[in-house]
């Protein structure tokens, strides 16, 4: 048994997802931010059971266009027109957005005895800032406000998209966008915000290494969509550096997951930058770093692509019994970095929020201190 990182409840007064579940909080509970949360785990097996659907009924609450349909439309956009060798990976210092749960606690419970704990060991880290919600109204504001935020202090920040349809193969986290037309649609508008500084983009996680559950139609349909986002994102901001899914080092063989990659774009200079692993998960650096080189290898495309890694909570592995909600025994990995010391290892990030619940220790999504403390003080 592996775990996924999708089973998303989307945290934030932007979502409005929390509301779903009243207004009562239990006391260990910070209220939510302005953006998105980070996601909590799924169990997943390597090997999908029989009783996963792969039909595209079934894997997506609203199916999507028939390949011949999707056809039709043009799979680049119109402004990459030429082709773009990717640049050396991105330097200096990564941003930290004013807006999470974990600040927002810390800015009310300085009084509270986990708070020193808390506030130094994880609020002052720069973590991901994730756009979990199907919102196309706000989505480019809501970006540009994480980027022109970092573009404005000199430091990189971190976005993850995260709205393909079908997510979670229609499981607990299914929604974003209603198809991949309007998929289509909300990248562009994600990308208008993305500005001219650098900036690191986590595109979808799941989407390649959880694409099993697909139908062959849909999966190839999805992959179209994902090469597509690549390119609008690269286009609309040529100093963005854009990620693709890789799974981690307990689920897909390396020569599976890089064979959906390269389906996916993510050989492409014009489409990726390389590729991300173990977001929301607890495997060790070693072994991440050892899977994303043989995902890498086998992939192929330019020598320059490299990978991304999130070691926000696999300071001690993953757990032997293969727990994934908010598992005993686990502590902070790597604090987040662009200087890794490891050959074709771009960055160590903080993809997952640490404190945010995967929904045992507090609700899914939500700033847990307790845990927090746990992991922070392990």
């Amino acid at each position: 048994m592996v775990a996924a990182a999708s089973l998303v409840v989307a945290a934030g007064a932007v979502a409005g997802v929390l509301a779903a579940f009243g207004d009562r909080r239990a006391s260990d509970e910070a209220a939510p931010p302005e953006v998105s949360a980070s996601p909590r785990l799924a169990p997943l097996p390597a090997v999908p059971s029989p009783s996963v659907p792969a039909t595209a009924a079934s894997a997506s609450p609203s199916p999507s266009p028939s390949p011949s349909a999707r056809s039709t439309r043009s799979p680049a956009p119109s402004r990459t027109d030429t082709k773009r060798e990717r640049t050396g990976a991105v330097t200096g210092r990564l941003y930290r957005h004013p807006d999470s749960q974990v600040l927002a606690w810390v800015r009310s419970h300085s009084g509270d005895p986990r708070h020193a704990v808390i506030a130094s060991r994880i609020a002052e880290q720069p973590a991901a800032v994730w756009f979990a919600d199907y919102a196309p109204a706000t989505v480019t504001a809501r970006v540009a406000a994480v980027t022109s935020g970092g573009a404005a202090l000199g430091r990189v920040p971190v976005v993850v998209p995260y709205a393909i349809p079908g997510r979670d193969c229609g499981g607990h986290s299914q929604g974003g966008a209603p198809d991949l037309d309007a998929y289509d649609a909300w990248i562009d508008r994600f990308a208008a915000g993305l500005g001219s500084g650098e900036v690191i983009v986590v595109l979808e996680p799941d989407s390649v290494a959880q694409a099993e559950c697909l139908s062959a139609g849909d999966r190839a349909d999805r992959f179209a969509s994902l090469a597509r986002a690549g390119r609008v994102l690269k286009s609309a901001n040529p100093r963005a550096r854009v990620y693709f899914d890789a799974g981690h080092s307990g689920w897909n063989p390396p020569a599976t997951q890089a064979a959906w990659l390269r389906q996916a774009g993510a050989a492409s200079p014009e489409s990726s930058d390389g590729i991300f692993s173990n977001v929301s998960n607890f495997h060790t650096t070693a072994d991440e770093v050892a899977h994303d080189r043989r995902v890498l290898d086998a992939l192929g495309g330019p020598a320059g692509l490299g990978a991304v890694i999130d070691t926000s909570r696999n300071g001690n592995g993953a757990p032997a019994d293969g727990e994934w909600c908010d598992p005993a025994g686990r502590r902070l990995g790597r604090t987040p970095t662009l200087s890794t010391g490891e050959s074709r290892i771009d960055a160590y990030l903080w993809v997952k929020l640490p404190g945010e619940s995967d929904g045992c220790k507090g609700r899914p999504g939500t700033f847990t201190p307790s845990y927090a403390y746990d992991l922070a003080s392990s």
